[in-house]
Parts: C-alpha cells; structure tokens; sequence
C-alpha cells in the first residue's frame, strides 16, 4: 500500500500546492485506489503520476468546501471518457449527492459506469472487504468528516522451517496446512494451526479533514499508523486557526501524541508558508511529535 499527495494546499490553488486531494493506492490485491477529496485541478495533478483514473473505485470527500470538491465532476466525467467502466463509489456530507448529480446533469456528463453516492453520517462504520471504514465528525465550519482506514489483520505465515526439519517440503501439503487443515505424515497427524505463526496486524491510516484541534481527531487517530491531519497555520497565527476553524502544526503534532499516532504528516498548507516558509512548520510540529513530515505535491511513498 502506497500513499500519494495530489494537492497539499489550502483554499486556493498556488504555483507550488495544489488544493486537497490524497490517493491510497494497491489498497488491495486488485491494485485499487481510493481518493481521499478531489480539489480543483486534481485530474491535471494526475496526469504527472502513473494513477489510472479507472482504477480509482472510492473517493472519501470530507467536506463540501470548494478546493475539496470542485475537482469531483470533471474527474468523474473524465474517467468515463478514459475508458473506465467498473462501478465507482463516492462517501460524503449531505449535499454531495445534489452536488455531482447537478454538475453532471447541467453539463449533460453521462457515465458509462455505475455510480453510487453515499451520504455519510458521524460514528458510521462500513465493512470495505479487507477494510474496515469509520466515520468521525470533526470541529470544522461546516461538517467535515475524518476517515479511519483499517486493515484488517491478514493471517500469520506458514512456518516452512519447521516443517522441513518434520522433512515436510513446499507443496501442495502446505495449502493444506496453511488452510489449518490437519494432515497424516509419516504415521503422524500433523495440524497446520501448530505451524502458522501470529497473524499480522494491519496498517491503520487516518485522514483528517478540515477542522480545529479536537477530541473527535484523536479518537480517529487512536494508534494509527499514519495520521494525515491539516497544518493551515503556524503557532503565530494560532487565534486565526480557531477563528477559521483550523489547526496549526502544532495542534496537529498534539493530536498525534495524544492518540498515539506512528507518524504525521501534514498537509493542506496554507499559501502565506510558501518559498521555503512551510519548513518553520515542520519544526513547530517535530518539537512536539518528532514523527512528523511535511507534505507536499506529488509526494509518493510506502505505507
């Protein structure tokens, strides 16, 4: 699994951040994609990566400000006309189905893929196959919805040593044995739940939209492997963050230590840190969380 940063600005596009947007990608064996918003621009920012449109088959919006959606219709439209054809879902604040079926609608945008809209709501849970989805609301202006990726834990690895030193080698007895199965070896029943080793924990991702320092971002990012959190501001400009319903770096950092958080990256940057200015940032957050990292356009790297 692979995180990807598409657009790590906030409110307006600049000439070194594009607006939100963030890609998991190989979320599963069929080497999906999810988006996580999909700001302005977002299918340009595409363009200069090795995303196929057609592989994306969920988009989280977590909120219905305008450089987190205004993205949404030329991307559906465009993945359409690419080529794609398997069905596609979008999770998002009330509105968002008025949102897309409008845009499509006035712009006569036809589909040739099904399309599902779903309107979530706070505490939410949804079972994503080998994920399992939550939903938190956070402190934000208008609703705005953090997601918790979880993976589930995948099954423990067969141990081949052992079972070579039993004189049992590779084949298909150790389907078997992984499957759990007992088998008879020499005289002697053999159960494969004796050689599978702990099953392997799995990765937990949380993305936060936009919103103030609080209780319902830590709850989102309880033990996560990675927290995604926005940093609008630094801690000169605290009392803005609040009044606009944001967080500074260093509110972000405090969330992640709260929750336990592995890693932090910050994202959603506002444009008065441009010109090398977002470094200071950084150093606000890491005094707090020295795990943590400043995102930036196109940033790709292993989950």
């Amino acid at each position: 699994m692979r995180m990807h940063f598409l657009g790590t600005g906030a409110g307006v596009p600049g000439k070194e951040r594009n607006v939100s947007s963030f890609a998991l990608r190989q979320i599963n064996k069929h080497g999906d994609i999810w988006l996580f918003d999909c700001g302005e621009a977002t299918q340009h920012q595409i363009l200069h990566t090795t995303i196929k449109p057609r592989r994306v088959k969920k988009i989280f919006v977590t909120h219905l400000h305008g450089d987190h959606i205004f993205g949404l219709p030329g991307f559906l439209g465009s993945r359409s006309f690419q080529g794609g054809t398997e069905p596609l879902t979008v999770y998002g604040p009330e509105g968002i189905k008025d949102y897309i079926t409008t845009s499509l609608k006035l712009s006569r945008t036809y589909l040739k893929y099904e399309l599902e809209i779903i309107e979530v709501n706070d505490g939410e849970i949804f079972d994503e196959e080998d994920f399992i989805l939550s939903v938190k609301k956070l402190e934000h202006v208008i609703p705005s919805y953090g997601y918790r990726v979880q993976e589930k834990d995948r099954p423990g690895r067969l141990n081949a040593e052992k079972l070579q030193q039993l004189g049992i080698h590779p084949g298909p007895a150790y389907k078997k044995l992984k499957n759990g199965e007992t088998i008879e070896w020499e005289g002697q029943l053999i159960n494969g739940n004796d050689f599978i080793e702990a099953p392997i924990k799995g990765k937990v991702i949380a993305v936060a939209g936009d919103t103030r320092k609080c209780e319902a971002a830590v709850e989102l990012a309880r033990e996560a492997d990675i927290l995604i959190h926005e940093a609008t501001f630094g801690s000169e400009n605290a009392e803005m963050a609040y009044d606009y319903y944001h967080s500074t770096a260093v509110q972000a950092a405090e969330v992640a230590v709260v929750a336990g958080v592995k890693k932090l990256w910050l994202t959603h940057i506002s444009a008065r840190y441009a010109d090398g200015k977002e470094q200071e940032l950084l150093n606000q957050a890491r005094e707090i969380m020295p795990s943590s990292y400043l995102a930036h356009d196109l940033l790709e790297e292993d989950i």
